[in-house]
């Protein structure tokens, strides 16, 4: 189906993306028809005139119900049903109109690079089409060359068959238009080193730099992409020491990635990788976590310190698995059967994946149970500029391990301690010996049906999740933008982050005073924080991309006060600057009380 990127460059942070289209460089039909009429006054679409003439309703690829929408619109304009009518109503918004000739231009790049078969030169398109976009934005086109030649840099030929192309698009473009946009793009100098990391590749980063050395999986997207990227760089270096209580992990090394036959093999084989003291994860989305959820429950039993990393997915079902949602946070929370300890991390950028993913792997095995973090497909697939990761901020506990000390005559895996943390030790070991089942067992791991034992061991292990929530700090369980007396509380989790700080500058130039609780932990919920900042507040304002605000449900369970006002998106598609603004203005001045988001294209 129809694929498309949205970049935003600024100055300044990117924390969100827009729903505004400054540049639209398209070289298909339907890309106009979905995305011209959000192309702001002044702006411009790069296009190919061949495909003008194209009708609506002949395009395969659109859904039935959107075809009827936009020519209703057009209808309603007194225009047609062609590419051309959709052009036409753009140009009636000041829009700029910038027809490009692919196939002309392709035949006379063919002369200058040699090649007569234009079939081959068919994948130049995408270049051709980025290469016209920074021309009438004046970037400097050593910058394009440069990325192409880092793009293709083991294969010479193709390289510079591309950058031929983009140059002479580049001139042609320049040339004919000159200065018909008036808006331009430069180079922003930076003190700090930067990279270029997309969602994914921050966990995969994140895990090998906090000590995982096992990580299961079963395809599926979006999780897959942090797999594979761990299976490219599987021998790996790290350039500077991680603080850690196990040396071994300061040095070079490797990290078994395994593909496994399902989801279900995925969770167990991560399972039997952490019983032998090796940090062990698996990544997922949700069907696959659906699969995972007798394992989690079997690993709550044993407390078994394995880490989930849940990619969040439009659904139920299969539903829409390429798309965006934030609607898993209660079955990640609640799924299993019976009643167990488990950690439940959010993260709510990019950045701060990568220092969760290490927080994760640190509670998993400081409090010996389940960890899962998640994040959503926003998250996942995005790619920033950010601050290069310091890892020399990385403090590794890998929690109570049994030595020589502390070993007694008889080792109780599940010793009753006052905390409910037992003394760990590793599979195999040839001085501790215990058993693992997934019956209710006594303190050596033996099956027990007796009713103290039971009520013993099911206080032990919940005494986990106290223990966790009065050690873990604040600052760790969420974050606070804004003054937390302010009488407009916003409630959030996940990727939403990024809009609402965007919204919270904007709002204060409005005079709104708005306080911002971004909830990182779920479970344990940091009760008293957000009970304290609620308490006073006279409207809760709870913004989330599901369709039943999950986290408003958490708030009032947890707290015994609820949102007042909801800000709900579940199209599949994030939630922009524009839209968490302007509904939070709504909710502030209007009181509306459920507010649906539906941009996107």
């Amino acid at each position: 189906m129809h694929s498309y990127f949205t970049v935003v460059a600024s100055d300044k942070q990117v924390r969100a993306h827009s729903n505004d289209i400054h540049l639209l460089s398209s070289f298909d039909a339907e890309t106009l028809i979905r995305h011209a009429l959000s192309v702001v006054p002044n702006g411009g679409i790069i296009f190919d005139p061949s495909v003008i003439e194209e009708n609506i309703k002949k395009i395969p690829t659109m859904e039935r119900e959107y075809v009827t929408r936009i020519l209703e619109m057009l209808k309603s304009e007194g225009l047609g049903e062609s590419v051309k009518d959709v052009l036409e109503l753009a140009k009636k918004h000041d829009v700029v109109q910038i027809p490009l000739p692919y196939l002309d231009l392709l035949k006379e790049i063919s002369k200058l690079i040699a090649e007569p078969q234009l079939s081959l030169l068919v994948r130049i398109v995408n270049v051709m089409a980025v290469s016209a976009a920074f021309s009438l934005l004046k970037y400097d086109f050593e910058f394009i060359s440069d990325s192409i030649y880092a793009t293709f840099r083991e294969r010479e030929k193709i390289a510079k068959m591309n950058v031929k192309a983009a140059e002479y698009v580049y001139d042609y473009v320049r040339q004919t238009y000159g200065d018909i946009l008036k808006f331009n793009l430069s180079p922003a100098k930076s003190s700090d080193e930067r990279i270029l990391v997309s969602g994914t590749t921050s966990v995969a980063l994140g895990k090998i730099a906090g000590g995982v050395r096992f990580q299961s999986y079963y395809p599926i997207t979006p999780a897959a992409d942090e797999s594979v990227y761990l299976e490219e760089v599987e021998v790996f270096e790290l350039k500077s020491e991680v603080g850690t209580e196990n040396s071994i992990l300061n040095k070079s090394g490797s990290i078994v990635v395994f593909q496994t036959e399902d989801e279900i093999a995925a969770i167990t084989s991560a399972i039997g990788a952490a019983l032998t003291g090796t940090r062990a994860s698996t990544s997922t989305s949700g069907p696959g976590f659906s699969l995972m959820v007798e394992g989690l429950s079997w690993a709550g039993m044993n407390e078994v310190p394995v880490v989930v990393t849940l990619y969040q997915r439009g659904g139920p079902s299969t539903g829409l698995p390429t798309r965006h949602e934030q609607a898993d946070l209660l079955f990640a929370i609640y799924g299993g059967h019976g009643e167990f300890p488990r950690i439940v991390l959010a993260s709510g950028d990019i950045e701060e994946a990568f220092y969760d993913t290490v927080l994760a792997q640190n509670y998993a095995e400081k409090y010996q149970m389940p960890v899962i973090h998640v994040l959503d497909k926003a998250l996942a697939n995005s790619i920033t500029t950010c601050k290069k990761f310091d890892i020399s901020k990385i403090i590794i506990e890998r929690g109570h391990f049994i030595n020589e000390k502390s070993l007694n005559e008889e080792y109780k895996r599940f010793e009753f301690t006052e905390s409910g943390i037992s003394l760990r030790t590793k599979l195999g070991d040839k001085d501790t010996i215990f058993w693992n089942t997934g019956d209710e067992h006594d303190e050596y791991g033996h099956i027990s049906e007796d009713p103290l034992i039971r009520n013993a061991m099911m206080e032990k292990r919940m005494k986990k999740l106290d223990i966790a929530a009065k050690e873990i700090p604040d600052n760790e369980k969420l974050k606070i933008f804004g003054e937390e007396s302010a009488s407009n509380v916003v409630v959030s989790w996940g990727s939403p982050k990024g809009a609402i700080l965007d919204s919270l500058e904007l709002l204060k130039e409005k005079g709104l005073n708005i306080c911002y609780i971004q909830i990182k932990i779920m479970k344990p919920f940091p009760t008293k924080v957000v009970e304290k900042i609620l308490s006073n507040a006279k409207k809760i304002i709870d913004v989330e991309n599901n369709y039943s605000g999950q986290l408003g449900k958490i708030i009032k369970s947890e707290v015994g006060i609820g949102p007042t006002n909801y800000v709900l998106k579940y199209n599949g598609r994030p939630i922009s600057t524009e839209e968490a603004f302007h509904a939070i203005v709504s909710a502030v001045k209007e009181d509306k009380r459920r507010i649906v988001l539906t941009g996107g294209a």
